[in-house]
């Protein structure tokens, strides 16, 4: 390719990473905004684009970047669009791939930031050479993409993946969504506080070290942290929400059949208090053709670089759909 550097941009609710990427995948550089400094969205991108901007010039790279990747909460591959994300303080339908194309004059690709992170597992990670699998995201949510055939799925209207708000247990926690009984209320990072703090309060005899901390400030790594000492809720915590995740998991199986499933995200670095309940899990399960074949495994990218990667993999599309229509109208 002509030019050796793309963007990647991963836009978050509080913080916004970007950086220059190789074809090899090594991040050249990168930075950050804060997402909630402008309440108006174009004034939002004129800093991404300022910042960027920056950052591109101080490495060298002005005229060497041939596409931008974004990966942004409910942003859809099709449209270019983020729909009414939840946890951004820009409301209803933003232009987000042609504000951007439109500062940077360059092609610009756009897609949930889940999505992004299954491209830059395929491109990069664990996932290089396999054409079926699904990527489960675990942070503050539970996000996942989905690829079939070597290509991801966007469904009808690009906004197919979804497996966050596949309801698990009818009637239970209300999800942001406005849902009750997703699996994200259960085995996200504040999923994992809510169980920690109902076991709390149905066991008050039972001895915690998640007792000396106040609830509003419990975290999941204070759960886990507390697991690993032998702390008996903090495992129990960890046991039930493995087990929950690998009954989605099997059930997910049944409709995609994919290779492997990927997890990422601070809970899938948690080894076998998480890993152990969802094998066992999926295994009880899963249908009978599935048990033994289907890989559990977790992320191989670098956490600090992984947003960056996984947006910046679409950039090489980008630049490729654009060279590829240029040919064509030649």
């Amino acid at each position: 390719m002509s030019k050796p550097y793309v963007l990647g941009i991963d836009i978050g609710g509080t913080n916004t990473v970007f950086g220059i990427v190789d074809a090899r995948g090594t991040v050249i550089a990168s930075g950050a905004i804060k997402t909630k400094t402008h309440p108006v969205f174009e004034d939002y991108i004129d800093e991404l684009h300022q910042e960027a901007v920056k950052l591109i010039e101080a490495n060298d790279a002005t005229d060497k970047i041939g596409g931008i990747g974004v990966g942004a909460p409910n942003a859809n591959y099709y449209t270019g669009r983020i729909e009414n994300a939840a946890n951004l303080i820009w409301k209803g339908e933003l232009p987000l791939a042609r504000s951007l194309a439109d500062r940077f004059g360059i092609p610009v690709a756009v897609t949930n930031d889940a999505n992004a992170a299954a491209i830059g597992e395929m491109t990069y990670g664990a996932a290089r050479g396999m054409r079926d699998f699904v990527m489960i995201t675990l942070g503050t949510g539970v996000g996942s993409g989905i690829v079939s055939n070597g290509q991801m799925i966007y469904g009808a209207d690009g906004l197919a993946g979804e497996l966050g708000h596949v309801i698990i247990r009818r009637g239970g926690r209300l999800c942001g969504c406005g849902r009750c009984g997703c699996l994200e209320t259960y085995c996200s990072a504040t999923g994992v506080v809510r169980t920690a703090l109902e076991y709390l309060d149905a066991s008050p005899s039972v001895p915690s070290l998640l007792r000396n901390i106040p609830g509003a400030d419990l975290t999941s790594k204070d759960v886990y942290e507390a697991a690993i000492q032998g702390d008996p809720i903090a495992q129990s915590v960890f046991e039930f929400t493995g087990r929950v995740l690998g009954e989605a998991l099997a059930d997910f199986a049944a409709a995609t059949s994919p290779e492997a499933f990927i997890l990422f995200g601070g809970l899938a670095k948690s080894g076998e208090l998480l890993f152990k309940p969802i094998r066992e899990a999926f295994d009880k399960n899963a249908l009978s053709f599935h048990r033994g074949k289907i890989k559990i495994l977790v992320s191989e990218l670098k956490e600090a670089d992984a947003a960056v990667l996984g947006a910046s993999a679409l950039g090489w599309d980008a630049m490729r759909a654009a060279a590829t229509n240029s040919e064509i109208n030649s």
